[in-house]
Parts: structure tokens; sequence; C-alpha cells
């Protein structure tokens, strides 16, 4: 039987990285997005050229009623859903805490807080033991901002990716024992358009002299983290902040 997974903000980037790769492994993909549904219907007709199983979910994930019904169509579409990649997320333009207002930060927090923790609740009541499910995995896309601070830059963004990484602990905890692992990748720099929609486009390549390794990394890369947490492959694995950032 064919493994369902869903990847929010699945239309670009680590996302579309994530649904093809889950993809060539197997996985029927729900690819979610909240405004280009062209984006999205190219990742999943890419997918099903390859001879894959893909739906395009539109919905905001910082809108409850749009996660709730996003779940409820891939129940209906592809069946009960055995991975949740929660990795729809934004940056805003480069700024002080002090010049920050409340509408960006209500923002930052609704997208990539707010809306882990809906996916998050929607996917556990599906995969619990509890719940009458057979477990499942949940893999968080956090930040290697969590540790760094972005100050300067993205603080509010940094923030709220350390909230991604409690948020990973402890589910984890909360759910071992029902059959779902909880674990989180922290991506460094890495080659994707949300460094552009943050008003710099060349961020990767100013910075890569700050990586051990030289370069900023690729989308492909940080999906093959996910990918491996999202599966078989990573049985015993929960709980993890797991690090895909070059030595950042």
């Amino acid at each position: 039987m064919t493994k369902v997974a869903i990847v929010t903000g699945g239309s670009r980037g680590i996302g579309t990285a994530t649904a093809l790769l889950a993809a060539r492994q197997g996985w029927a993909v729900a690819v979610n997005y909240a405004h280009r549904a062209d984006a999205a219907d190219a990742v999943v007709r890419q997918i099903r050229d390859q001879g894959g199983q893909a739906l395009a979910v539109r919905g905001d994930v910082a809108v409850e009623s749009d996660v709730v019904a996003l779940f409820e169509t891939v129940d209906r579409e592809l069946g009960r859903v055995a991975a949740l990649v929660n990795n729809a997320g934004v940056v805003d333009r480069p700024a002080r805490v002090d010049e920050m207002d409340g509408e960006r930060l209500r923002r930052m927090f609704d997208i990539n807080v707010l809306g882990s923790f809906y996916c998050a609740r929607e996917a556990v009541r599906r995969m619990s033991t509890k719940h009458g499910g057979t477990g499942g995995s949940i893999v968080n896309v956090s930040s290697a901002a969590a540790r760094l601070g972005a100050a300067h830059q993205y603080v509010d963004y940094a923030a709220a990716k350390g909230a991604i990484d409690v948020l990973t602990l402890g589910l984890a905890r909360e759910v071992a024992a029902e059959g779902i692992r909880v674990n989180a990748v922290r991506p460094g720099l890495i080659e994707t358009e949300i460094h552009a929609s943050g008003g710099l486009p060349d961020r990767v390549r100013d910075l890569a002299h700050q990586v051990p390794m030289g370069r900023g990394g690729t989308p492909e890369e940080v999906a093959e983290a996910i990918v491996w947490l999202m599966g078989d492959a990573s049985p015993y694995t929960t709980m993890t902040l797991m690090e895909v950032s070059g030595g950042r």
C-alpha cells in the first residue's frame, strides 16, 4: 500500500525538492500551496510524468480552517497521511527588532509557528494509535537561524524557528508511544527563492564565506535529510534537530 505524505509549501524550494524525492521513493504526495497554483501543478505534473501519484491542494497554513480542509481533502483523495513535512514558511525584509510592527510579527508567527501547530495537530489526529491510526512521521523545517539569532536581519524569523525546535522536542516526547516520530531539519544557507522574497537575492553568495564547507546548499540536499526522516530508514530516530548547514 502506498504511503501518503503532505508537504506544506510544496510549490517551491525545499518543499518542491522534498515532494519530488519522496515521490521517487514511492510516496503519494499532497503538494500544498497558498498562492502559486501554477507552480504546484508543475510539481504534480513532474511527479505524474515519472509514474508517481500526487495531488496539489491549496491552503494557507496560517488559516486553521484551510488546514482542516487540506487534511480532509487528502483523506478523500489519497488516503490517511503517514508523513507530514511542515515546510511552509516566510521571511520578511531585513530589519531590527525596534523597526518591526505588529502586522509583520503576526504574519511571521501565524505562518511559521501556528501553521505548523495546526498541521501537526491534524496529523496526530490521524496517525496516533490513540486515535486509531497506525503511526507516522512529522518532519518540521526549522533553520540554523534558530541558534544563530539572525541579528540585524530576521530576529523574528529566527525566534519563530526557535519555536519550531521546541514544538519538535515537546511533541516528539508526547507522541513517541503512539507510533509517531517527530524530528526537524535545520537548513543553513540554501539556494532558494526565500532570500529574494526578503529582499536579499544574493544572500547565499554574500555569506558563503561563513560556511566551513565554503558554499551554500541546495534544496535537494535538504530534501535528502527530510525524506530519510520521513521513512522507514529512520525507525529509531525521534526528537532530533538535524543540522543541514555545511557546518555553519
